[in-house]
C-alpha cells in the first residue's frame, strides 16, 4: 500500500529542522526519507512510523543535514572537521 501524494505532501521529518520527507521504493518496501539529514522512516501496514527510535539515523544523524551547502561534500574528511580551522 503506497502513501498518497496528498498525504506525502504534508508529512515532515520530526527533527526540529521539519524538512519534507519523500517516499523511496526498495526490494525491502516502501520507507520516508528526509530530504534533509537523510534519515529513514518505516512504514508499517500503510502507516508511516515517526518515531525517532524507529528511524535509522542519517550520515550526520538525526535532524543534522547531510550535506553543509556551503561546501562539497568530502567522504575523507571527518564530521565536524572542517579545512582551514584549528581546534
Amino acid at each position: 500500500m503506497s502513501i498518497s501524494a496528498d498525504l506525502l505532501s504534508i508529512l515532515a521529518c520530526p527533527s526540529a529542522d521539519h524538512a519534507p520527507l519523500r517516499l523511496e521504493t526498495t526490494t525491502a518496501g516502501e520507507q520516508l526519507v528526509c530530504t534533509s539529514c537523510l534519515s529513514r522512516f518505516p512504514i508499517s501496514d500503510g502507516i508511516p512510523v515517526l518515531l525517532a527510535d524507529e528511524a535509522t539515523p542519517g550520515p550526520r544523524g538525526l535532524g543534522t543535514p547531510a550535506a553543509d551547502p556551503d561546501q562539497p561534500a568530502d567522504p575523507a574528511q571527518p564530521a565536524g572537521d572542517q579545512p582551514g580551522t584549528t581546534g
